[in-house]
């Protein structure tokens, strides 16, 4: 264990990986999930939805690039409470924009800077974990990890789509939209004092001896590419991480839409209050317990082991979109139970990926810069057939969509089944 966690003693790690990852949840799942809905809402085309909201998410893989950066100044604690703050002026003046007669050019550029500040924030909450937790800790909390990352997906795609759209009802669409972009900017203000109080921070000398001058910059993020592409079977490993989230990148973005578009249109017909009460309700539960199981599976059996069944219990689940678009049933009991199977297991498969980058990824010199490379990557994966999961869906309707998200599970399974492990699950602890 390193000289940085010796004030983790002090304060259970559980206190602050919760919120830390749920903060590090909520503005890729507003901007990939919520603000398609809230476009839906407010007349925007799906195409265009799914074209902009995915590409504004690009900072999420360009974010190795600056990584270097936040390992040499400040600390992460700084960046952390920092971006924080900044998120929540962000999605204040995201509320002021929603008014304006060109509302989606405005509101998605300010989503493209919420974006880049929510990619900054995940790479030193991700090496704040990494760097304060052991690799028995990581395994530990893992489950704990996802599932507090992905229930920034229940509330915002569950509690408060449900209450945006409670609010329609009497306060109109889009001053009901702003409602909800004031109670996020709020909720970034008390998060980023929470975690000023109560976030570990590095060891004074320990920061002191790593710091180094801007004219180390270049040479430290050429060292960090070319170390982070030098690795041992690092082509076979990326193309797992992009390969595995592939069907979702299509799924996620059209699930949402496919709820709410009528009936004749193929869709569900379903009121953005249903869609919040599917999500926060039924998701929910089932999500958390997925997340939470996961851990505990991959602990007791090792990660290599457990591999294939994550990567089945995550994919599989996707059949349901398929089912319901077929069926299109009118009650909300067979939707909401499609909504259980599909979270349970994208709660349970989902830990699999990340603790891979963690352990096998990660490991080496430059681990917090390596792991925000491996997610970045990850996110690229999800963000390209997202940018073009509208444009398909409008050209073959969503029955034959998603039986051709069906068909992009098929890469996720070859490649899980021979991926690399360059790294012992029983390495000696630092």
């Amino acid at each position: 264990m390193g000289k940085n966690n010796s004030e983790t003693r002090s304060i259970q790690p559980i206190l602050w990986i919760s919120t830390l990852y749920f903060a590090m949840g909520v503005p890729f799942v507003t901007i990939n999930a919520v603000s398609g809905i809230m476009y839906k809402d407010m007349g925007v085309s799906d195409a265009q939805i799914t074209f902009w909201t995915a590409l504004v998410m690009f900072s999420w893989t360009l974010k190795p690039l600056w990584s270097p950066f936040l390992e040499i100044y400040k600390t992460k604690k700084f960046f952390v409470v920092v971006t924080q703050f900044a998120i929540g002026i962000l999605f204040a003046l995201v509320a002021l924009s929603l008014p304006l007669q060109d509302f989606f050019k405005y509101s998605i550029a300010l989503f493209a800077v919420i974006a880049f500040c929510g990619a900054t924030h995940d790479v030193v909450a991700d090496g704040t974990y990494i760097s304060f937790l052991t690799n028995k800790e990581q395994a530990k909390y893992i489950g704990w990890q996802g599932a507090f990352y992905n229930l920034a997906k229940i509330i915002s795609s569950g509690a408060l789509v449900y209450f945006a759209g409670v609010l329609e009802k009497t306060k109109g669409v889009t001053r009901a939209w702003m409602i909800i972009m004031v109670i996020y900017a709020l909720l970034f203000f008390v998060l980023a004092i929470y975690h000023y109080l109560i976030l570990p921070k590095e060891n004074k000398e320990v920061s002191e001896k790593d710091k180094k001058t801007a004219g180390n910059v270049r040479q430290e993020l050429l060292e960090v590419i070319t170390s982070f592409f030098t690795k041992k079977n690092i082509l076979w490993s990326v193309l797992f991480i992009i390969l595995y989230r592939f069907a979702e990148g299509f799924a996620i973005k059209i699930a949402p839409l496919f709820f709410k578009a009528p009936r004749s249109s193929g869709g569900l017909g379903l009121s953005t209050s249903d869609i919040g009460l599917i999500y926060g309700t039924y998701g929910s539960a089932a999500f958390i317990l997925g997340s939470v199981l996961a851990g505990y599976f991959i602990s007791a059996r090792g990660l290599k082991r457990s591999l294939i069944w994550l990567c089945s219990a995550f994919n599989i689940p996707f059949v349901v979109y398929a089912l319901l678009a077929y069926y299109q049933p009118a009650d909300l009991l067979p939707v909401g139970i499609a909504v259980v199977v599909e979270y349970f297991g994208y709660g349970f498969g989902f830990v699999g990926l990340m603790l891979y980058m963690m352990q096998q990824i990660a490991p080496g010199k430059h681990k917090t810069a390596h792991y925000a490379f491996a997610t970045g990557i990850m996110n690229l994966g999800v963000m390209i057939p997202g940018m073009f999961s509208g444009m398909i869906s409008d050209w073959v309707g969503y029955k034959i969509f998603f039986i051709w998200v069906l068909i992009a599970t098929i890469p996720a399974f070859l490649v899980t089944l021979w991926v690399p492990f360059p790294y012992s699950e029983n390495q000696k602890e630092q």
